[in-house]
Order: C-alpha cells, then sequence, then structure tokens
C-alpha cells in the first residue's frame, strides 16, 4: 500500500472519528479490519476486499457493517483512482511460482540423490571385485612360494615376499 492510500484511509477514518457521532466498537473493529486487509495482513480470511470478508475480519455482521457510516468510508476509499489495494493475485502467483520451484528443486535434488546412489553402488560393486582379485591373487602367490619351498634349487624368487628373507 503506498502513502497517498495510507493517509487516505487516516483521513477518511479520523473523519468519522471528529463527525458529531462517536464511532462504536464496530466501528473501531470495522477500521481497523479495514486497514488489516488493506495492509494484506488478514487474521481470518483470504485477504481479499470484500464485505464479507471484513464483516469477518471485524467480527460483525453485514448488517452491522452496512449501517456502519464506516461502510461508506470504505466504498469512498476503494473508489477513489489513486487508492492502491494490495495485490493478492500477485501474491498468489508469487507463492505459486514458489511452489513450482520448489518442486523442480526437490525434482532435482531427488535425481541427484539417485545418481550418487547409483554411484556408491558401482564403487562398492568394484571394491568387492578387487577385493576378490586380491585374495585370489595372494592365494596363488602363497601357493607359488610354498612350490618354491618345495621345489628346491630349480627356482630362484627374484624378489622374496615381504616378510620373509630368500633362502
Amino acid at each position: 500500500m503506498n502513502d497517498e492510500t495510507r493517509l487516505r484511509i487516516r483521513h477518511t477514518f479520523d473523519r468519522l472519528s471528529t463527525s458529531d457521532r462517536a464511532p462504536t466498537d464496530i466501528d473501531r473493529a470495522l477500521m481497523e479490519a479495514f486497514e488489516r486487509l488493506m495492509y494484506g495482513l488478514p487474521e481470518l480470511t483470504d485477504g481479499k476486499i470484500t464485505a464479507v470478508n471484513l464483516c469477518t475480519e471485524a467480527g460483525v455482521s453485514r448488517a452491522s457493517y452496512y449501517r456502519s457510516p464506516v461502510a461508506q468510508a470504505v466504498k469512498e476509499i476503494l473508489e477513489a483512482p489513486q487508492t492502491r489495494r494490495p495485490e493478492p493475485e500477485e501474491l498468489r502467483a508469487e507463492v505459486s511460482r514458489l511452489r513450482k520451484a520448489e518442486r523442480e528443486l526437490r525434482r532435482e535434488y531427488a535425481s541427484e540423490v539417485r545418481e550418487l546412489k547409483d554411484t556408491v553402488a558401482t564403487y562398492a560393486n568394484q571394491i568387492q571385485l578387487l577385493a576378490l582379485r586380491n585374495a585370489d591373487l595372494e592365494a596363488q602367490n602363497a601357493r607359488l612360494v610354498e612350490q618354491l619351498r618345495q621345489g628346491g634349487a630349480k627356482i630362484t624368487p627374484l624378489h622374496p615376499p615381504s616378510g620373509q628373507s630368500a633362502e
């Protein structure tokens, strides 16, 4: 809401307060509810500026609203060409856009998590294969070392196994 609209509301409601009739509790509730709606801060409604929403926000009946001088003041304020209403449709569009962006981010995140899980599974399979191959090589090495020991002088090892000295 722009400053001009804010001043127009204040001026109109102040004019009601200084008239020969003092504002009632219903009048004050309606003025406060109208200001909340104009600021885009509804407490009980969707924020659209309608008589029903104004009455709901103020906690009064529509009959009480239409009997109140506030009804004419609200009509006067809203009919002024300079009055800038809150933009609930723009806000709803922004909420919709943000929800769509959130869904897209969640989809991307889920896709990335799936890819990472696939990568982890591939690495786990590779590690398992390497561990099995290493075990096979260690077993083969142990057989060859045993053959060396039993074979006598026919075979001479080039490099002794770790932890053993050449014989």
